[in-house]
């Protein structure tokens, strides 16, 4: 399509050309004043050290040793992830959002770990799987809401930004997540990360829906554009 371009499409603005750090700075002064923002990449960070590592790195070790199983069975309870992550995405894309979607997002993410738990105790591999798979429905569900948010509440101007600072949080951590999963497993004993992973986002969830304002945010600006804000 040709459309005409713009000074900012241009690469320049009304006090001059635009550069790439002006652009990122931009970008992070947009989420360091937006709490609900910044209280979910700090949030995602704090979610992929805890929950990657484990799932990549120890879970096969302990389908090993808590069920006397094999690759085939690694591979069905990844399978039970995947599955629970498609149909919770499409669960959650078939319907109206949530009106307390901020809330909801975060709880799913961080509430909907705690099955995690069970892949350390679980001695069927039906058990695991099932946990896999709540994990998975809850995780995706949960990004579907997020993806909305980035495309209703982000001026167009800045989403690219948003977006690229989104991927680099979500994935900062996740080789430490992996290089630290190994010596946890050892000293601590899989059980007791799989506990941690599992807990630790749920906590953390609570605190960031308290401390981001989420509950008041959520009700000033409605994803639903015919309703109207109330007073929180």
């Amino acid at each position: 399509m040709r459309v005409p371009a713009t000074n900012e499409e241009a690469g320049e603005t009304a006090e001059g050309p635009r550069t790439i750090f002006g652009d990122l700075r931009e970008g992070w002064t947009y989420v360091r004043q937006t709490r609900w923002l910044l209280a979910s990449l700090l949030f995602g960070t704090v979610f992929v050290l805890l929950i990657l590592g484990p799932l990549e790195v120890l879970l096969p070790f302990a389908i090993r040793d808590q069920l006397g199983g094999g690759p085939s069975d690694f591979g069905l309870v990844l399978a039970a992830f995947g599955i629970g992550g498609a149909a919770g995405a499409l669960l959650i894309s078939s319907r109206s959002l949530p009106r307390r979607y901020l809330t909801v997002m975060t709880l799913m993410w961080g509430v909907g770990s705690l099955p995690f738990v069970l892949l350390g105790f679980a001695r069927d591999l039906w058990v695991m799987a099932v946990g896999a798979a709540v994990v998975g429905a809850t995780g995706s569900a949960a990004m579907v809401i997020w993806g909305t948010l980035l495309q209703r509440r982000v001026p167009d101007r800045l989403r690219g930004r948003i977006a690229s600072l989104d991927f680099f949080v979500s994935l900062l951590l996740m080789p430490l997540s992996m290089a630290l999963a190994g010596p946890a497993g050892a000293v601590l004993g899989l059980t007791a990360v799989f506990i941690i992973a599992g807990v630790g986002p749920a906590l953390v969830s609570l605190l960031v829906v308290y401390f981001g304002r989420m509950p008041s945010d959520e009700i000033a600006h409605p994803l639903d554009r015919s309703a109207t804000p109330t007073a929180a």
